[in-house]
């Protein structure tokens, strides 16, 4: 099958190439991927025992071929979106993935295609589970997004809304309309050394939460945070807390698939969107994590295989 590959430990760039489809064990799915959702781990989130040539990739869309003798609630033909990670068998960047029955695996909803579905898991998963963590914020509290125009910035200030929050978001100015168009009420460029200050102007006092997405801005996002609040560092930043907010990891042992499950419906229907900046050919997977690696994408970067 075709794959775009890790020739060995410790080189970096992927490669194409030809490898062998994998063989599934009793617990495992073999899905034909139909697409991928590309993020800026995938060429190094690898597993210690990976076998060179690695196809990378975390995350996709396709159909289930075959399934293992142990496995319950999956048969061939199902349309699926799945995060796949730390897979010894390879990862999502080839004609079909072994995957984990275990795994975080979703239905892809009817009038959902495969492009739109490999876009949601990584993204959507991690916004439910920040926003599950805030579940503290009330009604027609406050929400501050550090990095609202990603694949997880994006749909974080849609999923906001819908909680009745206000939401507040910092990108760069060329994507302040959008970001108003997705429902943020106060948009700054964090290109400008005063958007904390803009931030606090429009909720004096501070908002009542926050989540940091983009690396090296929690400490400014912690400073609009209300005193007593909560900082979600979805970035991995580390900052000492200050004046009983509360600095929080995402919580990675939240179970959402129930939630997501919804989200990729309410996608369906477009009730919500997702943000897909460009689909590439998947001969084009190269430039497309070249791409993704600058950090500088609208939304997500979505390899489409025929």
């Amino acid at each position: 099958m075709r794959a775009f590959v890790k020739v060995e430990s410790g080189v970096n760039g992927i490669e194409p190439a030809e490898v062998a489809v994998p063989r599934i064990d009793d617990d495992e799915l073999l899905v034909r991927v139909k697409a991928v959702g590309v993020g800026i781990h995938d060429s190094y989130f690898l597993p210690g025992d990976a076998k060179y040539p690695f196809p990378i990739g975390i995350e996709a869309a396709g159909v289930v071929e075959q399934v293992g003798s142990d496995v319950s609630g999956h048969r061939p033909g199902d349309r699926v979106a799945f995060v796949s990670s730390m897979q010894p068998k390879g990862g999502t960047w080839a004609e079909y993935a072994a995957v984990k029955a275990g795994s975080l695996i979703v239905p892809v909803p009817a009038g959902l295609d495969f492009v739109e579905a490999a876009a949601v898991p990584v993204a959507g998963n991690t916004v439910l589970r920040a926003v599950k963590a805030l579940e503290a914020v009330p009604t027609g509290g406050s929400l501050f997004i550090a990095g609202g125009s990603g694949a997880i910035g994006t749909l974080a200030i849609q999923v906001a809304r819908t909680r009745g929050w206000r939401v507040g978001a910092s990108a760069s100015e060329r994507n302040h309309d959008h970001m108003l168009s997705l429902g943020a009420e106060a948009v700054v460029d964090y290109h400008d050394p005063t958007w904390p200050e803009q931030i606090r102007r429009w909720m004096p006092g501070g908002a009542d939460a926050a989540m940091a997405v983009q690396p090296h801005t929690s400490a400014d996002s912690l400073s609009v945070v209300r005193d007593g609040g909560k900082l979600i560092t979805i970035s991995g930043d580390v900052v000492a807390p200050e004046r009983n907010v509360r600095v929080e990891m995402v919580p990675h042992d939240t179970d959402v698939r129930g939630e997501l499950t919804q989200l990729m419906t309410e996608i369906a229907q477009n009730e919500k969107r997702v943000e897909i900046e460009r689909v590439y050919p998947f001969e084009e997977a190269q430039a497309a994590l070249a791409k993704v690696q600058t950090r500088h994408a609208r939304g997500k970067l979505v390899l489409r295989l025929d």
